[in-house]
């Protein structure tokens, strides 16, 4: 009796997992997704437009925020020559394609609110 080939899936699954990894870390800590959808819905945001708008956030973490959402080329930082000067923040292309993700993750949380509350949509 010939024996069938097995398949090695282990490759496929590391690759996956470690980009569910990668991702993780890129979008980790309480405040990235709610920077990034507050983004999605606006041209460009000034930094005190920023910190109105992702409520609970100080200063510091959001300046911190920023700068790692820039490193990683999901949002730009343009420095306006103003005085005083203005800085605006705005989503790139490539963060442009979290928008599906930020959209499931905003229907979960009103299906699961719905589901704790009895309210529907």
């Amino acid at each position: 009796m010939k024996k069938q080939p097995v398949v090695n899936n282990t490759s496929i699954c590391k690759n996956r997992i470690t980009a569910i990894k990668d991702t993780m870390e890129l979008l980790s800590g309480k405040w990235k997704f709610h920077i990034v959808g507050t983004l999605l819905q606006s041209d460009k945001l000034r930094f005190m437009d920023l910190l109105r708008e992702v409520e609970g956030i100080g200063t510091k973490m959001l300046s911190k925020e920023l700068q790692d959402l820039e490193m990683n080329h999901l949002i730009s930082r343009t420095v306006l020559n103003t005085k005083p000067v203005t800085v605006e923040y705005q989503i790139t292309e490539f963060g442009k394609t979290l928008s599906p993700i930020i959209d499931e993750i905003a229907n979960f949380g009103m299906n699961y609110r719905a589901s704790l509350y009895g309210k529907t949509k």
